[in-house]
C-alpha cells in the first residue's frame, strides 16, 4: 500500500481525524475498537461461510470455533458502539455501512461496463468506409500544414474548419486557393474544403463542437475524425502562454459526442 495511491488516503483521513479530535489520540479509540473488532466478526462470518460450504473433516468444530469468535466480537462492537457513540464511535457506525453501499455501486458500475463492452463475437468488415476527416484550425501555419498533411493520409474527404471572428482582419478564406487548393490540383491530389464559420466574440470551441456534431447528425452511417492540430510546450511554464484550446476542444467532443466521433491530437513540437 506504500506504492499506491492507498497510503495518501489514509494520510490525508487520518489528517483530517487529529484535526477533528484536535489531536487528542485517546479520543479516536472508540473508533480503533469499533474498526478493528468489526474487521474481527466479519473475517470470523466469512470464515463460518466457508466452513459451511467445506466438505472437509473437521468442519463443523472449525464452524463452531469460527462461529463463536464472530458472535463475542459482533457482541463486542455493538456494546462499544452504544456506550461509546457519541464520543466519536458514531463516525465509524456511520462510516462503514456508507463505504459498503459506495463499493457496491462501484461494483455494479463495474458489472455495468462489462456487459455493454462484451465481445460480439467475429470481426464485422461490412459497411468500411474512409471517414469524414475535419480539421479545425486557426490560421495557415506550420501546425496547420502537418495536421492537414496527415488528414489527406486518411481519407479523400477532409474539411477544414475555420472559425473568423468579425473584427478578423486576415481572413483565411483570401490566401487558401493559392496556399492549398492549387497545390493539391497540381499533386493530383483531393482538394481540402474550406468551411469558414462566423463567430462573435472569438466563441471558437462552441462552434467547432456545434458543427461537428451536426456532421454527425447529417451522416449516420459514417465515422466523424477530428483532427486537433496541437502546439506542443517544450518547458512547463510555457504552457500558460498559450491557450489549450486542442484539448478543451477534445474534452467537450468526449463528452458531448458518440463513438462515430473519433478524436485524432496531432502535436507540433516546438524546438526550444
Amino acid at each position: 500500500m506504500v506504492y499506491s495511491e492507498g497510503i495518501w488516503v489514509l494520510a490525508i483521513l487520518s489528517g483530517v481525524l487529529l484535526l477533528v479530535f484536535d489531536g487528542v489520540t485517546d479520543r479516536l479509540i472508540p473508533l480503533f475498537a469499533v474498526g478493528a473488532f468489526l474487521a474481527f466478526t466479519l473475517s470470523q462470518s466469512g470464515m463460518v461461510a466457508h466452513w459451511w460450504k467445506s466438505q472437509e473433516r473437521g468442519a463443523l468444530a472449525s464452524m463452531a470455533v469460527n462461529g463463536l469468535g464472530a458472535t463475542a466480537t459482533a457482541v463486542t462492537v455493538l456494546a462499544v458502539a452504544v456506550v461509546k457513540f457519541m464520543a466519536g464511535a458514531w463516525i465509524v457506525v456511520l462510516l462503514v455501512p456508507s463505504l459498503v453501499a459506495l463499493m457496491l455501486a462501484v461494483r455494479r458500475h463495474y458489472r455495468r461496463i462489462e456487459r455493454e463492452i462484451a465481445a460480439p463475437g467475429n470481426l464485422k468488415l461490412e459497411n468500411l468506409q474512409e471517414p469524414i476527416v475535419i480539421v479545425p484550425i486557426v490560421d495557415w501555419s506550420s501546425i496547420a500544414e502537418n495536421a492537414l498533411r496527415f488528414a489527406m493520409t486518411m481519407s479523400r474527404e477532409v474539411e477544414v474548419l475555420h472559425i473568423e471572428s468579425e473584427d478578423s482582419a486576415n481572413s483565411l478564406r483570401r490566401i487558401w486557393p493559392s496556399r492549398v487548393e492549387e497545390p493539391a490540383r497540381e499533386a493530383k491530389q483531393a482538394v481540402l474544403r474550406l468551411t469558414v464559420l462566423k463567430s462573435p466574440f472569438r466563441f471558437v470551441v462552441q462552434a467547432v463542437i456545434e458543427y461537428v456534431l451536426e456532421i454527425e447528425r447529417k451522416n449516420p452511417d459514417r465515422t466523424i475524425a477530428v483532427l486537433l492540430p496541437e502546439l506542443v510546450e517544450r518547458q512547463w511554464y510555457q504552457y500558460f502562454l498559450h491557450n489549450q484550446r486542442a484539448r478543451i476542444l477534445a474534452a467537450r467532443l468526449l463528452t458531448e459526442g458518440t463513438q462515430r466521433i473519433v478524436i485524432v491530437n496531432v502535436p507540433w513540437y516546438l524546438r526550444s
